[in-house]
């Protein structure tokens, strides 16, 4: 058995606020972000944290930044305690909880790194081409922005600039606060490549947390879904779309006589179906969607195919829509109800 890298184990984690009553009156409250959170993140993985606001994704990453203390529980990196030995876990991880915060302005993006390496204790020639290393690894040099001062940045500059930061010092663990949040489509991509190119092929552990459902299906290895403080899930992204009540959706667009009513073509349809069944006209002929189950799609299928051809129905295309990882999260968290 491998030894997880990240070691989470029973972490919780209260607050003390205030709830206003009225114009004068205050009321003091309790709020639990963290209720027991355990995980672990292994060698070489991207491993995603998903959850809505307030879960407790920001609060998990900063305790293991050793950014913040926990109440009660353990949480360590390649061994070393976030709380008894931080200063060994700060010299083994790279961080990046906000893409926007901690760099000055008035610098260029690669003198901000030369800055950050300093600090980290890089200097002279092995300072000078980690910076180079890493502003190419990042696009910056491609897209010419390397020399440019940073208030001049866009903001996917501004996340490439702090990815490469977190890398600086080549730690063996990332661990990154929503990296891609507001990029457009191209920023977000070569970001997430990057990300999978350190895990698998340089063997580093990378902690992600995101809303991004397409992203975490792309990107992680593992997923573990945090609700209300407490992991509610956790498995690949496979193995969590399996958790989604064993049904999926069945796609036909057909042809429909005229003798054939949409009344009579839905109570067909739904004599198989184990779920809903909605018929509604389209540009190329009659939508069918109905919710079938995954264990028998193949049959099921092939007897809706069957009844369609016995009302005279031709058809023009079928697919078969597997559940998402959006519907795994929006049953687990309840979440758009």
């Amino acid at each position: 058995m491998r030894e997880d890298v990240v070691a989470v184990e029973n972490l919780r984690k209260s607050y003390e606020t205030y709830l206003r009553r009225g114009l004068l009156r205050r009321e003091r409250r309790t709020v639990e972000a963290l209720r027991g959170v355990s995980f672990g993140i292994r060698r070489g993985e991207v491993f995603g944290l998903l959850g809505p606001n307030g879960a407790g994704k920001t609060t998990t990453v900063k305790i293991l930044s050793t950014l913040l203390l926990p109440d009660s529980g353990r949480a360590s990196i390649l061994g070393y305690d976030v709380v008894r030995d931080a200063i060994e876990v700060r010299r083994r991880i790279g961080v990046s909880l906000t893409v926007e915060k901690g760099f000055f302005w008035k610098l260029t993006g690669r003198e901000n790194l030369i800055y950050f390496g300093m600090l980290y204790g890089l200097d002279g020639r092995e300072l000078r081409d980690r910076v180079q290393a890493m502003l190419e690894m990042v696009g910056l040099e491609d897209l010419g922005a390397s020399d440019k001062l940073y208030e001049e940045y866009s903001l996917g500059m501004k996340a490439r600039l702090s990815i490469a930061r977190a890398l600086l010092t080549d730690p063996e663990v990332l661990i990154l606060d929503e990296p891609t949040l507001g990029l457009d489509p191209p920023s977000a991509r070569l970001l997430r490549e990057l990300l999978i190119r350190v895990a698998h092929q340089e063997g580093k552990t990378v902690l992600v947390t995101t809303h991004n459902m397409f992203e975490a299906e792309i990107l992680c290895d593992r997923v573990a879904i945090i609700n209300h403080g407490t992991i509610v899930a956790m498995d690949t992204v496979e193995g969590l779309k399996g958790l989604v009540s064993g049904e999926v959706t069945l796609e036909v667009i057909a042809t429909l006589p005229a003798r054939v009513s949409v009344d009579q073509l839905r109570a067909a349809i739904s004599d198989v179906a184990v779920g809903r069944v909605d018929v509604e006209p389209t540009e190329e002929g009659i939508m069918i969607r109905a919710v079938i189950s995954s264990r028998d799609k193949e049959e099921i299928t092939q007897e809706i195919l069957r009844k369609l051809h016995s009302l005279g129905c031709s058809v023009r295309r079928i697919e078969v829509k597997e559940p998402t990882l959006e519907d795994v999260f929006i049953e687990l968290t309840g979440r758009g109800r």
